[in-house]
């Protein structure tokens, strides 16, 4: 290439570090190219990303983004750093990826995830294997799930009425009572909602009056269901350390498994003195998306559970290092997840193949059709039953997704990729 012709590569600087391998020395049967990665997008309880990875042979791989079209606005215009690579090369072709595209922050990290769960995906059909076996091997045969009950109504219903009237002591006891009745033996509710009158939010602070009343929906929710069911909190890292450290201290009583994300995310500092403070213990983690970030947390004492998101946190390897890095430390995890069941079982075989896990987060109870969504080899019945999810022994992530049900809640602007 002469200085006329030379192009300043995506990702700046100069591209000494080639990571691309125009050939490679495997038997046929393992001589595999990418040559396409198609995405579409469906309309649940949020706006799921999935992508497909299509090579030369009739294998083709599946994965899932955090959360809507920017990050598959990435993988799509990534998609040539992918073509004509065997898939089969997971870490370096998830580095070169990395490599290529350094300032696409958290979205890219998502793109990034989806990518590497779908090369995974691939791999395990190509060796005819379970993804959990590419991981390491299992630590167990099932997955627990929590149930994220959000805040004892849906949110649209916030939306239509005062909201004082819609989160209530009686309808947060209601909503565990129905998720504990499924089978579940870990819930979260989201305790930062709006149930005061006006305040200055800007501040951050809650008066005491707004704090006695977040206390009486935890209250009413131990009154129903007792204390041998795990509870948690998400606060959504509204609050200021003052005001975490004295709701905590007043939700004390309650035996919570957990406050999540009680000061805003990246303040580790704020994070130490309420997880210093409080003997309940504190989660955070979903706005981290780095190995990097968790090493900060757990060295600086700023946690004492961590909740990487399975669809944002780079890929499922990625999440295998994180939780080495949590577990050295005594750290364990309860993966942050939103996704469809396609994320989902990407999330329950990396939870098989991590030892320091509690829960996997399950965050769509009020979509009707999400079981729906894929088949599982082998399987029938619901994903979630007794709030577990049995191990996939299929090839892969061991599921498929239903063309038929993709294709009924397509969004406006995508098309099925199969």
């Amino acid at each position: 290439m002469t200085d006329e012709e030379y192009v300043i590569p995506p990702g700046g600087g100069v591209p000494w570090r080639d990571l691309t391998m125009d050939e490679a020395n495997r038997p046929t049967e393992r001589e595999l190219e990418i040559t396409a990665i198609e995405t579409m997008a469906l309309q649940g309880n949020f706006t799921w990303g999935l992508i497909k990875i299509e090579t030369d042979t009739d294998h083709y791989g599946i994965g899932e983004v955090f959360v809507g079209q920017e990050a598959l606005d990435i993988v799509e215009r990534d998609a040539h750093l992918l073509v004509g690579e065997n898939p089969l090369d997971v870490d370096r072709l998830s580095e070169h990826l990395e490599q290529n595209r350094t300032a696409t922050g958290t979205m890219g990290q998502a793109a990034f995830s989806a990518v590497q769960t779908a090369l995974l995906d691939l791999k395990g059909k190509v060796a005819d294997l379970p993804v959990y076996e590419l991981l390491g091997g299992k630590y167990r045969d099932e997955v627990r799930v929590y149930c994220d009950t959000h805040g004892g109504e849906s949110l649209g219903e916030a939306q239509k009425r005062d909201p004082r009237d819609v989160y209530t002591p009686e309808s947060y006891a209601e909503a565990a009572r129905g998720v504990v009745d499924e089978g579940f033996d870990i819930l979260k509710f989201d305790l930062d909602v709006p149930t005061h009158r006006s305040a200055d939010t800007a501040s951050r602070r809650l008066d005491n009056e707004a704090i006695e009343h977040k206390v009486s929906l935890i209250e009413a929710v131990r009154d129903e269901i007792g204390y041998d069911i795990d509870l948690g909190v998400d606060l959504h890292w509204n609050f200021t350390a003052e005001t975490a450290m004295r709701l905590v201290d007043k939700l004390e009583p309650y035996d919570l498994a957990w406050v999540e994300d009680p000061v805003p995310p990246k303040r580790i500092e704020a994070h130490r003195r309420v997880t210093e403070q409080s003997t309940t213990p504190i989660l955070t983690g979903e706005n981290v998306v780095t190995v990097d970030g968790f090493n900060d947390l757990v060295t600086q004492d700023a946690l004492d559970i961590a909740a990487p998101d399975v669809n944002r946190c780079g890929g499922l390897w990625e999440l295998r290092k994180i939780a080495t890095i949590c577990d050295m430390y005594g750290v364990p995890l309860a993966p942050h997840n939103i996704a469809s069941p396609v994320g989902t079982m990407g999330g329950v075989h990396a939870m098989a193949a991590i030892p320091n896990v509690i829960a996997l987060e399950y965050h769509a109870r009020d979509v009707p059709w999400w079981d729906d969504l894929i088949t599982r080899t082998g399987e029938s019945g619901p994903v979630i039953e007794d709030g577990t999810v049995d191990l996939p022994e299929g090839p892969g992530l061991g599921i498929e997704i239903d063309r038929d049900v993709a294709a009924e809640y397509l969004t406006e602007d995508s098309e099925l990729f199969f």
